[in-house]
This record gives structure tokens, sequence and C-alpha cells, in this order.
């Protein structure tokens, strides 16, 4: 996944839930269907929340990882 475009980045590091899913969400629709956008968090709790949000939303979540108490998410825009 790492050869993905990124087509906007979005830094919601610091912040607590739902504020990275709610940041994650208005970068989504800032983008054109079919665009990844790559989101950063520093929020345990993230890596469940984006999988829910992933599958409430059906946008796809092309990436989940952590490195260092960074969250790194990619997600493509469905539509």
């Amino acid at each position: 996944m790492e050869t993905e475009s990124v087509a906007l980045v979005v830094d919601a590091k610091g912040l607590a839930c739902p504020m990275p899913i709610f940041r994650a969400k208005k970068g989504l629709q800032s983008v054109a269907v079919g665009q990844v956008i790559e989101v950063l968090c520093t929020d345990p709790g993230s890596l469940a929340d984006f999988r829910a949000f992933s599958n409430s939303t059906g946008h796809e979540l092309l990436l989940a990882e952590e490195q260092e108490h960074v969250y790194r998410f990619l997600l493509r825009r469905t539509k």
C-alpha cells in the first residue's frame, strides 16, 4: 500500500476520539471519489474507530498501522 498516491494528509495527532474520525470525514469530503487520504493520530482507540468508520461508511481502509505511538491510516473515498 505504500505506492498509493495520497491526495491529502490529515494531522489529528493530539486529538481524542471522536475528533480524528471527524477530521477524516471532512478530509474525505474534500477529495474526489477514488482518491486516498492519510490520517495521522495518537489516540490508541483509533485502530478500532477507523475500522468501524470504514465498515459503516463504505470508505476503503487500505492501511492501519502504528509506529512509535503514532497511528497511520490510509482511506480511499468510495462515494
